[in-house]
């Protein structure tokens, strides 16, 4: 889950939204969403999840799996999508088949009030400054691993980095006796 801190790092994000035409509720009054926080956003690089909520999930299989998918209003998916605008970029299964639509929007984003992760304040959206392309899933995916790679690397380079003298054994050096 992407972890936003700090004064206004909520406010003005420049999302994604990952629309699939099968996750309209039964009643058809919400849609479920994978909204991204988007990684060309200056808080994405350094997130290892970009999903504004990642919870894990055990299958009857055994296998685990992300559930990153929040209901949306009916009332709410209409403001993301008059926001995102000619933003949207179809998405497609391996046979080429559009299943769903990426919605490219940037608004506030709050804590969620019922589950875990955050969701949009639909009130506050916009057009994002950056527009969604073809390329566009595969550069969120490219740039959270970027950043675990990163991560790893900088715990593994603290690992690995002699531990810092104590002043007592500098001071032992400088005291040392003169050669010569």
């Amino acid at each position: 889950m992407a972890l936003l801190k700090g004064k206004g790092a909520m406010i003005g994000v420049n999302l994604i939204a990952k629309v699939y035409k099968s996750g309209v509720t039964k009643d058809g009054k919400s849609q479920y969403v994978d909204v991204q926080l988007d990684a060309r956003d200056p808080r994405g690089p350094a997130q290892t999840d970009l999903h504004l909520k990642s919870d894990r999930v055990q299958g009857e299989d055994g296998r685990v799996r992300y559930n990153s998918g929040v209901p949306y209003s009916t009332g709410q998916m209409e403001e993301i999508i008059k926001a995102a605008g000619p933003n949207t970029e179809p998405i497609l299964n391996k046979d080429g088949t559009e299943v769903g639509t990426i919605y490219g929007f940037k608004g506030n984003v709050m804590p969620a009030t019922r589950g875990t992760g955050l969701v949009v304040n639909t009130k506050s959206v916009e057009a994002s400054e950056f527009k969604v392309d073809d390329k566009t899933l595969d550069n969120q995916f490219v740039s959270m691993r970027a950043a675990r790679e990163a991560r790893a690397a900088a715990k593994e380079s603290q690992a690995q980095a002699p531990a810092p003298e104590t002043k007592h054994e500098q001071a032992a050096e400088v005291d040392g006796p003169a050669v010569g």
